[in-house]
C-alpha cells in the first residue's frame, strides 16, 4: 500500500504522502516490497515499532535485532531512531520536505541526497522516557545529520558513551557511574547510524579523488583525545553502531 500510495506523483502527478506505522520485528516480511518500492522511487514515511526486545516474553519472533541494519542498507531510504520527542520532531519536519524532493542526482559528495529526495524509516519505541527540556534550534543540525552531544566531552575525557534510541536512560545511568572512576565522559546521541555512515563513507570517497571534506561524525570526535574509548549502545545489532 505504501508503495502504491508513495507513487502517486508517477501515476496521476500529483504527490501524496503516506505514513504508516508496522509492527518492526516484521519488517523483516516485506523486505522484497519495500526494496522494490525505494528502487521505484515510492516516497512514503514508515515508522517501526517497538524496537528491540521489548517484547521478549512474546518470543523471538517479536525481538526487532537487525531493523537497524535494514535501515542502513536500503537504499533511497532515510533511516532514523530518536530517543527524544523534540528529535522526532526535527525529523518530521525534515522528512515531510525529504519525501517531496524532485532534484538531479548528485556526484557522491552528496550523501544526504536532499537533491532528489526518498522515503523514511523510523524505528521507535513503545517506552516511556523522561523528555529533557531544552531548545532544538541549537541542536536541530546535528540530530539531523546523525549525532549530538547530549554531554559533551571535557578535554581529557577518557570514556565516550555513543548511543542509539531508547537505551538513553542506560546510558546516561552508565556514564553517570562510570564519571567516579573516569574523567570527563561525554555522552554522544546518535540519532541516525545510517546518516552518519553514509556521510563518513561518502567522505573517504570525495578524499581519494583529492577533494576536502570532513564528515560529521568526524567533526563530533574531533575534540576527543584518540587514546578515549568508545562504549556503544544500542538496543539492536551491534554492528550498526560499529
Amino acid at each position: 500500500m505504501l508503495a502504491a500510495a508513495g507513487l502517486s506523483h508517477e501515476i496521476f502527478g500529483q504527490r501524496l504522502l503516506p505514513i504508516t506505522t508496522v509492527y518492526d520485528p516484521f519488517m523483516v516480511r516485506g523486505l522484497d516490497a519495500l526494496n522494490y518500492a525505494c528502487y521505484q522511487d515510492a516516497r512514503f514515511m514508515l515508522f517501526g515499532t517497538p524496537s528491540g526486545v521489548t517484547l521478549a516474553p512474546e518470543g523471538g519472533a517479536h525481538r526487532s535485532i537487525g531493523t537497524p541494519l535494514i535501515g542502513m542498507a536500503q537504499d533511497e531510504l532515510a533511516s532514523f531512531e530518536p530517543a527524544f520527542t523534540g528529535e522526532l520532531a526535527c525529523f518530521m519536519e525534515w522528512a515531510f520536505a525529504y519525501m517531496q524532493r524532485d532534484g538531479k542526482k548528485a556526484d557522491g559528495a552528496d550523501w544526504q541526497r536532499e537533491t532528489w529526495g526518498g522515503s523514511v524509516y523510523l524505528r521507535l519505541s513503545t517506552r516511556v522516557l523522561e523528555q529533557p527540556r531544552r531548545p532544538l534550534d541549537s541542536i536541530r543540525a546535528d540530530v539531523i545529520d546523525g549525532a549530538y552531544w547530549l554531554r559533551p566531552p571535557g578535554p581529557d575525557a577518557e570514556v565516550i558513551v555513543a548511543y542509539q534510541g531508547t537505551v538513553a536512560t542506560e546510558a546516561i545511568a552508565a556514564s553517570a557511574s562510570l564519571a567516579e572512576g573516569r574523567r570527563n565522559v561525554g555522552i554522544l546521541a546518535v540519532t541516525s547510524a545510517d546518516r552518519l555512515s553514509a556521510d563518513w563513507q561518502a567522505a573517504q570517497t570525495v578524499r581519494i579523488d583529492g577533494r576536502a571534506m570532513e564528515s560529521h561524525i568526524e567533526r563530533s570526535l574531533s575534540s576527543v583525545p584518540r587514546d578515549a574509548l568508545i562504549v556503544t549502545v544500542i538496543d539492536g545489532h551491534p554492528a550498526t553502531l560499529s
